[in-house]
């Protein structure tokens, strides 16, 4: 009885060390698929931030204005910053938080969030306000992406 306890217990050890080492590794895969996203899309710190990482962007770049206590931004993050991750760095995302740098949603005219727009090249293309399909912002960046200037 005793001994098929000592190795029942072994076995447990086991299952136990390769349960934990199962969850190190899924939390590593899913690190490494959330820093994909973090590649294409960043936080603006401030109107310096701005200039050098949005308005002299060689790439096209969405710029979300939101606030920490919108609902309607929460529910629209993760679909965008999907269709973003879709166009593998063609395109970027800028976050800016409208309590954090009130200036700038100011200067881009933001009366509600969340608000959208579409950068290329120093300028406004376009812009949407407000929670938005995964459909509808697949088409707004398509058009970024293909619009020339």
């Amino acid at each position: 009885m005793q001994h098929s306890y000592a190795f029942m217990s072994g076995v447990l050890r086991n299952v136990t060390k390769e349960t934990r080492t199962s969850a190190v590794l899924k939390e590593s895969v899913r690190s490494f698929v959330a820093s994909r996203v973090r590649l294409d899309s960043f936080k603006v710190q401030d109107q310096k931030d701005f200039q050098e990482r949005v308005k002299n962007s060689k790439v096209p770049v969405v710029v979300d204005f939101f606030a920490t206590w919108c609902n309607p931004c929460k529910m629209l993050t993760p679909r965008l910053e999907s269709v973003i991750a879709e166009k593998k760095g063609k395109v970027l995302l800028a976050k800016v938080d409208i309590d954090e740098n009130t200036e700038l949603a100011l200067d881009y005219e933001v009366g509600s969030v969340p608000a959208l727009v579409a950068i290329k090249n120093g300028k406004v293309q376009e812009r949407l306000v407000g929670l938005q399909d995964i459909d509808k912002l697949r088409k707004f960046v398509d058009q970024l992406i293909h619009k020339t200037d």
